[in-house]
């Protein structure tokens, strides 16, 4: 293990990494990584590759559609995932070792047109039906209308649940909120774990367009909004006397602009909870000399953060995020479905 990555480890940071590719998951369980996630991108692109077409091929044989070739295809390579950490589930109880799987981003698709109860149903149909008989697997919800509205009903029926496309707060309440009223419709609490996904560089990425700050600002945003609501969930879950870590994932921590190191967000949010990065991200970490310190408790300064909340619409921040966020993931599952066929 790099001594960057030891160093991160060793401020309380659990390291995910955004990627199910076995060679990926092989070099990044070496460097410390004991979790994963999945999405319809890092699918595509290893399909992609060639290197699964005998699987595809012998689906094709079975008689299988495209559509349900692609989530074939994902459930195997989830379950790959999950086999390689599924001995860290074991050894922290359940508290560490998931891989997520994320459900169909097309119910989401303006152009599916679908009833907002509908796309409802169809997360809680979907969320029980890949998350049956998996112990170390997460099934990813996005905070959408409709993926709020499933929350409740799937961590009720025990399935663990990664909150996806957390871009601010009231998302992020509202989402917490249903979980926990689920967990307690549970016959037991031991085994209840969630995690919600705050996405970090995008907002720096939207605030550097839309809204006008004093450049010491830029490029802050997203970290700042990062603590701000990690603090209110370690708050909310301190009283709960719960078994498992209910626990902020740091995700989009790739950094977008040319001058910013590429452990700019690994370095500010260092210090708890899981940052589930892309594969590139915690390479140049591990290759790099870099020691990092427990800064994600450290609040950001008062002055800085009443003049991001005085310049920053965050309903209209949140509204073009999720629109973009939606499009970013249903556009490469119509690409896997595309692929697929070019294959058959």
């Amino acid at each position: 293990m790099s001594n960057a990555i030891q160093s991160l480890l060793s401020t309380g940071t659990k390291l995910w990494l955004d990627s199910i590719d076995p060679n990926l998951i092989a070099d990044n369980k070496a460097l410390g990584a004991t979790g994963a996630t999945s999405n319809p991108i890092i699918v595509s692109d290893l399909l992609k590759s060639g290197r699964f077409d005998d699987s595809i091929r012998r689906r094709i044989d079975e008689g299988l559609s495209d559509d349900e070739i692609a989530w074939a295809m994902t459930d195997e390579l989830v379950r790959n995932a999950q086999a390689e950490f599924v001995q860290i589930w074991q050894q922290t109880d359940g508290n560490d070792g998931y891989v997520s799987f994320e459900i169909d981003p097309l119910l989401e698709d303006p152009a599916s047109d679908l009833p907002l109860s509908q796309r409802t149903e169809r997360y809680i149909e979907l969320g029980r039906k890949w998350a049956e008989g998996h112990r170390n697997r997460m099934i990813k919800i996005p905070a959408t209308h409709a993926g709020l509205g499933a929350l409740e009903e799937l961590a009720a029926n025990d399935v663990q649940l990664n909150v996806t496309l957390v871009f601010t707060a009231d998302q992020y309440v509202a989402a917490r909120d249903a979980v926990w009223r689920g967990a307690q419709r549970r016959r037991s609490l031991e085994t209840f774990k969630s995690v919600y996904s705050i996405f970090v560089s995008r907002v720096d990425v939207y605030t550097a367009q839309h809204v006008d700050l004093p450049e010491e600002l830029q490029g802050q945003v997203g970290i700042i909004n990062a603590k701000r609501i990690w603090r209110e969930n370690k708050d909310f879950w301190s009283n709960k006397g719960l078994k498992l870590e209910q626990e902020m994932i740091f995700a989009s921590t790739g950094t977008k602009a040319a001058t910013d190191a590429p452990w700019k967000y690994i370095a500010a949010l260092a210090g708890s909870d899981i940052q589930t990065n892309p594969p590139a991200t915690n390479a140049a970490v591990a290759a790099s000399s870099e020691s990092f310190t427990r800064q994600l408790a450290v609040p950001p300064s008062e002055q800085a953060t009443q003049l991001i909340d005085e310049k920053l619409d965050v309903a209209k921040m949140r509204e073009v995020l999720m629109r973009e966020g939606i499009e970013k993931f249903a556009t490469p599952q119509k690409t896997l479905l595309e692929l697929i066929a070019t294959k058959r």
